[in-house]
């Protein structure tokens, strides 16, 4: 088989999604910036060019190595508003959380106050570019406007927009922002965003806190209160983003890092502790494949009983990943046979982005709405569309979840760290809901095997359970699959679904960087599935 070419840059990179936040963080490694000032102008670029999959009304992650190997977690997920109550939504009729409108909008936005803490983090390691330099591009994109990428146009033609259209159309400011003309979006089309510039230019001016307790927050309380959400301004003030001890797993040869709760972290890295006790066999066969997706299942009934809001844990979710704990996983697993399915799926669209710049400072990092355009609400005076996190809440009081002010909901988002045993270090993550811990584990177990960086990410993918809007909960697989390897995983029990496209956007996208010691060179690579690229010096 021909190896794919990884994109290889001498000393730094970055990647995204889309191609403008890419160059957005190589201009500012361009003028002297470290990874994480990269990575706080990604942020801000994707949030205007990438409107569908996440927003500045959001939440974000942020994982962190430094040079000398210390892992920084930052949590920067909102929490519920104060009129957020089980009693809210009940006197309005409603048994489950609405997922879109402004009952929907229910939890703080988090992400801006995540862009603050990591500043702070820059500078700490070195970073003198001011906030205006770094938020610049995204400013002057969202003021001249910029083209509707292909993955938003392929949104509303394949049918995953269109199933939610009426709920999106109906939800305040959205028509006004994202059609073009009356009509849902075509790839190409030029859209502005003027509200949303002045929005960037006054936290360019004022500092980033102004989102919480200066102008932008009065403008987004005032709004909130017309549309009828449940958060005050009061509850912005109070909101900060949090720096957190971030999980690991220790695997031969490497250790694996990510987020906490409320973030689902926890099972991204359980499914590489159980695969790494099974007899998976050589990467792609069909023994690999039925080992990974078995590890799932367990993986995922570990995150569903243990990942809720991290100030009510039961224990320190470390101990799930204990040597004991993930040995009695695997042995629950059959290599012969696939264990019952399915198992209700969590839909999201987000982006992952990764940089990592000459002095090994990584930076992996995740940003989302939850589902495409969140709640679809959209403040008039700031441009903000509002995620719809909140809507993994419960309004049951014996739940998981459940809903009540101050509380955080479970989180999809975790970026992932891994630092290998020969002195790389790999900034690696996906976009996709609960396709992130899935795929995160097939493009890390591949690069650990020896592919490189694009070979990790081109790779056919494989998605158990739903995901995007999807009602199916079978084991999807891309098209460019071998047939063996289909019938194999039939034989053991699996449901499989072979999808129509040879790269599918139902796989998520994801990406990988990984630093090498010695002459310091930087693989990175951004999924064919995106809009995206990666870009470096």
């Amino acid at each position: 088989m021909t190896r794919l070419e990884t994109p290889t840059f001498s000393h730094a990179a970055v990647a995204a999604p889309h191609a403008a936040a890419s160059e957005a963080g190589r201009a500012i490694l361009i003028e002297g910036g470290n990874a994480v000032e990269a990575m706080i102008a990604m942020a801000a670029t994707i949030a205007v060019v990438y409107p569908h999959m996440n927003g500045i009304g959001g939440d974000a992650f942020w994982c962190v190595s430094d040079p000398n190997g210390r892992v920084h977690a930052i949590d920067a997920a909102g929490f519920a508003g104060s009129l957020a109550t089980p009693a809210f939504y009940r006197d309005r009729e409603l048994e489950t959380i609405p997922t879109r409108g402004p009952l929907a909008a229910l939890t703080v936005p988090g992400t801006i106050d995540g862009w603050r803490l990591a500043g702070e983090l820059a500078r700490a390691r070195g970073g003198r570019l001011p906030l205006e330099t770094l938020l610049a591009d995204a400013i002057r994109r969202a003021r001249e406007g910029v083209a509707v990428a292909g993955s938003e146009a392929r949104l509303w033609a394949d049918g995953k927009g269109p199933n939610a259209r009426d709920a999106l159309l109906d939800a305040p400011g959205f028509r006004e922002a994202y059609l073009v003309e009356g009509e849902p979006p075509e790839a190409g089309a030029l859209r502005r965003a003027p509200a949303l510039a002045d929005t960037l230019a006054q936290l360019a001016h004022a500092g980033l806190r102004d989102f919480y307790s200066g102008d932008v927050a009065r403008e987004i309380a005032a709004d909130l209160e017309r549309i009828g959400a449940p958060v005050t301004r009061e509850d912005l003030r109070r909101y900060e983003a949090r720096v957190v001890r971030p999980l690991s797993l220790n695997l031969p040869g490497l250790q694996v890092f990510n987020l906490p709760p409320p973030s689902q972290g926890l099972a991204s890295l359980a499914i590489l502790g159980i695969a790494e006790r099974l007899a998976l066999g050589r990467v792609d066969d069909v023994s690999w494949h039925h080992g990974l997706v078995e590890s799932v299942k367990r993986a995922f009934a570990i995150r569903d009983h243990a990942v809720r809001d991290p100030a009510r844990l039961d224990g320190d979710p470390q101990e799930l990943l204990a040597d004991a704990s993930l040995a009695r996983e695997a042995a629950a697993i059959s290599m012969s046979r696939a264990a019952p399915w399915p198992r209700d799926g969590s839909q999201a669209d987000t982006i992952w982005m990764g940089a990592i710049d000459g002095d090994g400072l990584a930076v992996s990092f995740i940003q989302s709405l939850y589902w495409e355009y969140g709640s679809g609400c959209v403040l008039p005076s700031t441009g903000i569309t509002l995620q719809n996190r909140g809507a993994a809440f419960s309004l049951a009081r014996d739940a998981v979840n459940p809903l009540a002010p101050g509380r955080k909901p479970f989180h999809t988002l975790n970026p992932a760290i891994a630092r290998f045993a020969d002195g790389r270090v790999v900034a690696y993550g996906c976009m996709g809901g609960d396709g992130q811990p899935q795929t995160q584990a097939q493009v890390i177990t591949r690069y650990r095997a020896g592919a490189n960086a694009a070979e990790a990410v081109d790779a056919p993918r494989w998605l158990l359970g739903r995901t995007w809007g999807d009602t199916s909960t079978s084991l999807k697989l891309e098209a460019r699959v071998d047939e063996s390897l289909v019938a194999g995983l039939r034989r053991l029990g699996h449901r499989v679904e072979v999808l129509d496209a040879p790269y599918s956007d139902t796989l998520g996208h994801a990406g990988l960087l990984a630093k090498h010691p010695g002459d310091g060179r930087v693989e990175a690579s951004h999924d064919p599935r995106s809009d995206g690229a990666a870009l470096g010096l």
